[in-house]
């Protein structure tokens, strides 16, 4: 099929319609990121809470946005605290989870793995496990809704643990508890370590990673963001599977007369396969980059590194994966033949069983983009018929 795309691409940029209607998977999507305004207007409102920065939800939209575009982390947590402040409550945690499916849903995504920290959710009286429980309802109800709209998803959870919480042994226990061996529900499928990388290296929390090692329980770091290369090698000696970002592990190339030269870790990392959750507007927002132009995902890409692409946080980032496709267009000249590859990485790379993994890409990537090359291959495609065969108007 790859042979076919690359006939396809030839002469032609993906049309953004077009791009809208195809499959996506996506890896590293943080549910208080990506919450609606007007649903935290509306919690707001219940709760009595008076501390939002808009009461409309467009203007709220620009308030977090700006807020996350200022490259200050202590802006983000600002805007981040307030999600939290009004998601303390199993209905709130369950309409979140909800609503994210049907967002993504929405953009085409036919699979997507959230994330949710318990520990910042339980000032309204809830424990960890409810807080899962919560979020678990929320992506069912998701999923039923968005099938019925006729945009099936499957969607599952990751449980996130603070590295400043103190508590990630106790997560990651809950987290083995929770994964489908364990539990009546197929939702719960892998522990992440997230929050501020300096100084929180992932060997202090070593008694969470054996746990999870003894327990055959699936894992993703965040590294590679704040921090540098060295937080990226953390991540694989604590045993991750994934690593979320990873985009400095350019740190680790050297340059000769022959290009760029992979040096240990970045050879292993590309070796053994280590899927990156590359997320570039998020990047761009953090200070990563100072300019979306300046990102190395194209290069990492191109050194066969195993890329995936991903929004992180929604809300926060006025992005989706359909915007996040579209800017590797836009700015790296990518095709359709990259967008399926990027698209196969991810849900080769999901943390689920391999016959639901079959069963996505057959029934529901493989599909789609066969559509594409399915007519006579004699040329460019206009981007009409590109969208008219995507069943687009």
């Amino acid at each position: 099929m790859d042979n076919d795309l690359d006939a396809r691409d030839a002469g032609r940029r993906p049309n953004p319609a077009v791009v809208a209607g195809l499959p996506k998977v996506v890896l590293h999507d943080h549910l208080d990121g990506g919450a609606r305004p007007a649903t935290l207007i509306e919690l707001a409102a219940e709760a009595g809470y008076p501390d939002l920065p808009a009461a409309d939800p467009g203007e709220l939209a620009d308030w977090f946005m700006a807020r996350a575009g200022s490259g200050c982390r202590a802006h983000v947590a600002e805007a981040l605290g307030h999600v939290r402040a009004l998601t303390g409550t199993a209905a709130a945690v369950t309409r979140l989870a909800r609503e994210a499916v049907a967002d993504l849903a929405g953009d085409n995504v036919v699979y997507a793995e959230l994330r949710i920290a318990p520990e910042l959710h339980l000032h309204g009286g809830l424990d960890p496990q409810q807080v899962v429980d919560a979020a678990v309802a929320g992506l069912r109800a998701g999923e039923a809704e968005a099938a019925e709209a006729g945009h099936p998803i499957t969607a599952r959870l990751i449980v996130s643990a603070r590295r400043e919480g103190g508590r990630t042994e106790e997560i990651a226990r809950l987290v083995a508890d929770n994964v489908p061996e364990n539990a009546d529900h197929p939702y719960v499928v892998a522990f992440d370590l997230c929050g501020p990388e300096e100084g929180n290296p992932p060997s202090a929390h070593q008694a969470a990673f054996d746990l999870l090692r003894r327990k055959l329980t699936a894992s993703t770091v965040h590294a590679g963001e704040d921090a540098g290369v060295g937080s990226i090698r953390e991540a694989v000696i604590a045993g991750a599977n994934r690593i979320g970002h990873g985009v400095r592990i350019y740190e680790d190339f050297a340059a000769s007369l022959d290009g760029v030269e992979l040096q240990f870790l970045s050879g292993h990392i590309r070796d053994l396969r280590i899927p990156l959750e590359l997320c570039p507007t998020a990047n761009l927002c953090s200070g990563v980059v100072d300019d979306i132009s300046d990102h190395p995902f194209p290069l990492l890409d191109d050194l066969g590194f195993t890329c995936t692409v991903n929004t992180d946080k929604r809300l926060l980032y006025g992005t989706s994966m359909t915007r996040e496709m579209m800017l590797l267009v836009d700015e790296f000249d990518y095709g359709y033949t990259e967008l399926f590859q990027l698209t196969c990485n991810a849900i080769e790379n999901a943390f689920i069983d391999l016959p639901t993994r079959e069963r996505i890409l057959d029934t529901r990537i493989y599909p789609e983009y066969l559509r594409l090359t399915d007519r006579d291959n004699d040329g460019e495609i206009d981007a009409d018929e590109d969208l008219e065969s995507l069943g687009g108007e």
